[in-house]
């Protein structure tokens, strides 16, 4: 079942059309990676699916699946420094209104499991960019959505905790439908199900293949070539 339906979508932004006539198909359960040169309009796409840029959409459609919720995990935590660990999490409860013992003790547990109990004394100005990044993964969970758009949400980090929030996401999120923007072509190749280029130019979304083995993927030769050729793919797209 489709969850992201995009058909014959074109988008402008400042005046400058980005893409024409695209279409996307999200399935239920799949990570889709979607890789390309900056100012493409990656996130862009991200955004039109959230229903953040309807004024940019100049034709075609976007079908969410109905009664499914989206998130959004970016690149920029957006922890609020004057709330807790635990208001941060359960943000949208502190927001609504909604916020009780309950909501509380679920945030708890999340917290836990993406490895923060140690740290849920702290204020987040004294977390460091790994643990700001863990605190939104859980805040992220706790809105209980369908379908989660993450826009670079580990490039800020350094190589080891990447890999590491790579690995906790894929194990936490693995039931939920992604769509995962990266410049990061390891990162595409460990993660995604189905790796999508992003060009300037007609076709504008190519696909450049598909996966079947379970995420997060250990790296193998054949990963590595396929690392190779994205990197080649994205220079070519450049030219």
């Amino acid at each position: 079942m489709n969850v992201v339906d995009v058909k014959d979508l074109s988008l402008t932004y400042a005046q400058r059309p980005l893409f024409e006539n695209l279409d996307f198909k999200l399935k239920q359960g799949e990570w889709a990676v979607l890789l390309g040169r900056s100012g493409v309009g990656k996130s862009s796409l991200l955004r039109a699916i959230a229903g953040l840029e309807n004024e940019a959409i100049t034709a075609g459609s976007i079908v969410i699946q109905p009664n499914f919720k989206i998130a959004w995990l970016a690149q920029q935590d957006g922890l609020y420094p004057w709330l807790n660990l635990i208001d941060n999490v359960q943000l949208v409860h502190h927001l609504n209104g909604t916020k009780n013992a309950e909501t509380r003790e679920q945030a708890l547990k999340l917290l836990f499991q993406v490895g923060m109990q140690k740290h849920l004394h702290k204020p987040c100005y004294q977390l460091s960019g790994g643990q700001r990044q863990r605190v939104a993964l859980a805040r992220t969970l706790m809105q209980q959505a369908d379908i989660i758009l993450m826009d670079e949400p580990f490039s800020a980090l350094d190589a080891v905790t990447r890999l590491q929030l790579q690995d906790l996401a894929g194990e936490l999120l693995a039931e939920k439908s992604i769509l995962l923007v990266t410049h990061d072509p390891q990162e595409a190749v460990r993660l995604g199900d189905r790796l999508y280029i992003l060009q300037q130019k007609p076709p504008y979304l190519s696909l450049l293949t598909a996966f079947h083995q379970p995420r997060p993927r250990q790296w193998v030769a054949e990963q590595h070539q396929l690392q190779q050729q994205l990197i080649q793919q994205l220079m070519e797209d450049s030219l």
